[in-house]
C-alpha cells in the first residue's frame, strides 16, 4: 500500500480522485456528481463494466487524501470516533433492554436496507435467547420493500407519524435515519422530532455527503430544510445528544444511483457499528476502534473475494442483457436473507432504468413469517407484491420460457435438496440457469446439483473463528457480496441495452422530488440550457404523461389529444370525468407501483 495510508488494507484502494477537487461539478453534492472513473460507461463491454464498477466500490474504503484532505472518509478519525460513540449508546440499550428500542429508518433503497439489517440483528438476538430490540420503518410501509414507491419519502410528517407508532410506550429509543444524499424529508422530520424529544429519543443520521451539501430546499410540510436539521444535529453531537455519520464514499458508478455504493456503504457502516456493540457488550467492555477496524477489514475482504469472480460476473451480465433484449425476464431466486437482496435488486431497476416490474424480479425462499411488521399489507395485493417460494411456483414457473434467465442464490449451508428440486423444475422450462453459491473452505457443491447449472459463480470464503456474534460477519459478507454481484449484473445489463448516456440514468422515472432534481441536472448538463428553461421543459411533459395514464393511450395519442383540446386543463379535466372514471383519494394506493 502507498505509505501515505494510516491503515493496512485488504484491497488496493484508489488514491483520491478528480471528484475531490473543489471545482469539480461544484453545484452538485458528492452523491449526485458523475464519477470520473465511469465517464465512458456507456461505451464499455461487460468485462470493462465489472472492472469499473468494482473500482467504484473500492472507493468506499479509500482514506482521505494526505496532501489535500478534502472530505472525511470511512477510515477518518472523526468517523471512527463517532461510530464508537454510537456503539456505546446502543450498548446502553442492550444492557437495559426494558423499554428500549433501536429503529432503522429510511425511504426507498435506504428503507429496504433498514428492513434487512433489522431482520439480521433481531435474528442475532433471538439466537442468544434475548428479546429482539430492533425494528424498521420504510416510507410507504412494507409494500415499499417489494415495490418501487419512492414518492412516499417526500413527507416529513409521514415520517414522524410512523416513528410515533413504533415507539409508543418505549422509554429509550435510538433512531438511525438513513438518507444517502442527506435529502429525504421522511428522515429529516424524524430527526427533528427526536431532537425535540430528547428524554426518549436519540437521533443518528447516516448519509454520504458533507452537511454543507445536504439538501437545502424547503420541505413542503415542514419548517426546516434537511441541511438546517443536520446542522442542528452537528451542534448537539458535542454533547452526544445527536450524531451525524456522513463519510464521503465518492460518486456512484452510475450517477445518483444510491442503491449501489450508498446502499453498500450503509450496510458496511451500520453492521460494523452494531456488531461491535453486540460483540463487546457481553464481555463488559466498551466498543473500540480496533474492534471496528477488524470488522471493516472483513468487508474489504468481501470486495476482494467477490471481484475475483469478475469474468463469471460479466458472463452473467451478458446473459441477463440477452434475455431482456429478447423481451424475456430475469428471475433472482435467493435463500433466506439473500432472497431479500434479490428482491431489492429487482425492485430498484424499476425507477433506475424505467424497467417494468416484471423485467428483473427477486424471490425469497425460506421462512419469512417474522420478518415483516405489517405483513397483511402484502397479501393479495397483486403480482408486483409476489415474492415467496409459493408465488414463484404458482405464478412464475408455469410461464417460464427459454428466453428467460433464472439465477439461484444460496449458501452451501442451505437446504441443497430443496435447491436441487427447484432447479430441476426450472430446467424443464429454460436452459438459462445460473448459480451464485457461497461456501467456506472445505465445502463442495454436490455433483448432481452442480451439473444442473450452465454456469456457477462460486465464491469461497475463509473460515472465521469467532464467538456467536462474530459468526454473523460471514452472513453479512455473503449478503454484501451478493449485492455487489447483482447490482453489477443488473446495472451492466441495462448499460448494454443502451439505457445509459455516459454514466447517467437516461430512462429514470421521476417518482419523488430527489429524482426530479436529478432529471433537471441531467437536462442542464447535456443541453447547456439555463435552469429555468430546463424546469419549464421538464414540467411540460407532465400533462402528456397524465393524459396517457388517464385515457390508457399511447404517448403519441395523448399528444394528439392535447393538440386538439382547447387547453391543457380542458383535456385533463375531460379525461378525469370521462366514462368509468372515479375520484381517486390517494394515487399512491391505487396506481401500480411501476407507474408512481
Amino acid at each position: 500500500m502507498p505509505g501515505t495510508k494510516r491503515f493496512q488494507h485488504v484491497i488496493e484502494t484508489p488514491e483520491p480522485g478528480k471528484w475531490e477537487l473543489s471545482g469539480y461539478e461544484a453545484a452538485l453534492p458528492i452523491t449526485e456528481k458523475s464519477n470520473p472513473l465511469t465517464q465512458d460507461l456507456d461505451k464499455a463491454d461487460a468485462e470493462q463494466i465489472v472492472r469499473l464498477l468494482g473500482q467504484c466500490d473500492a472507493e468506499i474504503f479509500q482514506e482521505e487524501g494526505q496532501v489535500m484532505p478534502t472530505y472525511q472518509r470511512l477510515y477518518s478519525e472523526s468517523v471512527l470516533t463517532t461510530m464508537v460513540q454510537v456503539a456505546g449508546k446502543v450498548q446502553e440499550v442492550l444492557k437495559e433492554p426494558e423499554g428500549g428500542l433501536v429503529v432503522l429508518s429510511g425511504g426507498g433503497s435506504s428503507g429496504r436496507m433498514a428492513f434487512l439489517m433489522s431482520v439480521s440483528f433481531n435474528q442475532l438476538m433471538k439466537g442468544l435467547g434475548q428479546k429482539p430490540l430492533y425494528t424498521y420503518i420504510i416510507a410507504g410501509g412494507d409494500r415499499s420493500v417489494m415495490a418501487s414507491r419512492e414518492g412516499t419519502e417526500d413527507s416529513a410528517l409521514h415520517g414522524i407519524e410512523e416513528l410515533k407508532k413504533v415507539a409508543a410506550g418505549k422509554k429509550r429509543v435510538i433512531v438511525i435515519g438513513i438518507s444517502v444524499g442527506l435529502s429525504a424529508p421522511f428522515v429529516a422530520g424524524q430527526m427533528d422530532y427526536c431532537m425535540d424529544n430528547p428524554a426518549i429519543f436519540l437521533p443518528v443520521l447516516v448519509g454520504f455527503n458533507p452537511v454543507n451539501m445536504a439538501r437545502n430546499d424547503p420541505i413542503e410540510d415542514w419548517s426546516s430544510t434537511f441541511r438546517q436539521i443536520a446542522e442542528r444535529m452537528q451542534k448537539l453531537q458535542e454533547k452526544q445528544e445527536a450524531f451525524v455519520l456522513n463519510p464521503a464514499i465518492g460518486p456512484e458508478g452510475l450517477s445518483g444511483s444510491s442503491r449501489m455504493k450508498g446502499g453498500s456503504a450503509t450496510k458496511i457502516l451500520l453492521e460494523t457499528l452494531l456488531l461491535a456493540a453486540h460483540k463487546t457488550v457481553d464481555r463488559g467492555i466498551a466498543a473500540s476502534q480496533r474492534c471496528l477496524l477488524e470488522i471493516l477489514r472483513t468487508f474489504e475482504r468481501a470486495h476482494q473475494v467477490t471481484y475475483s469472480q469478475s469474468p463469471k460476473i460479466a458472463a452473467l451480465m451478458k446473459q441477463a442483457s440477452t434475455s431482456l433484449e429478447k423481451k424475456g425476464r430475469v428471475y433472482l431466486v435467493g435463500w433466506q436473507t439473500l432472497g431479500i437482496i434479490a428482491i431489492m435488486d429487482g425492485v430498484e431497476c424499476i425507477h433506475t432504468f424505467g424497467a417494468d416490474f416484471r423485467d428483473v424480479r427477486g424471490f425469497l425462499i425460506g421462512d419469512h413469517s417474522d420478518m415483516f411488521s405489517q405483513k397483511a399489507e402484502l397479501i393479495n395485493q397483486g403480482p408486483q407484491f409476489s415474492f415467496s417460494q409459493e408465488d414463484f411456483l404458482t405464478s412464475i414457473l408455469p410461464s417460464l420460457t427459454e428466453i428467460d434467465t433464472v439465477v439461484f442464490i444460496f449458501t452451501l449451508d442451505d437446504n441443497l435438496t430443496e435447491v436441487q428440486t427447484l432447479v430441476e423444475q426450472v430446467k424443464e422450462k429454460t436452459a438459462n440457469i445460473q448459480a451464485l453459491a457461497h461456501s467456506t473452505v472445505g465445502q463442495t457443491l454436490p455433483t448432481p446439483l452442480k451439473k444442473l447449472f450452465t454456469s456457477i459463480i462460486s465464491i469461497t470464503w475463509p473460515l472465521l473463528f469467532f464467538e456467536y456474534e462474530g459468526n454473523f460477519i460471514q452472513k453479512f459478507q455473503h449478503e454484501l457480496s451478493t449485492k455487489w454481484v447483482l447490482n453489477t449484473v443488473s446495472t451492466g445489463a441495462h448499460v448494454l441495452l443502451g439505457k445509459i448516456l455516459q454514466n447517467h440514468m437516461l430512462d429514470l422515472r421521476i417518482r419523488n422530488s430527489k429524482l426530479f432534481w436529478r432529471a433537471l441536472a441531467m437536462l442542464q448538463r447535456f443541453s447547456g440550457q439555463p435552469k429555468a428553461r430546463c424546469i419549464e421543459t421538464l414540467l411540460q411533459v407532465i400533462p402528456t404523461a397524465l393524459l396517457s395514464l388517464l385515457s390508457r393511450c399511447s404517448i403519441p395519442e395523448a399528444q394528439a389529444q392535447l393538440a386538439a383540446a382547447p387547453s391543457v386543463c380542458e383535456a385533463v379535466r375531460s379525461a378525469l370525468t370521462g366514462p368509468g372514471r372515479k375520484r381517486v383519494a390517494d394515487p399512491l394506493e391505487t396506481l401500480e407501483p411501476a407507474l408512481l
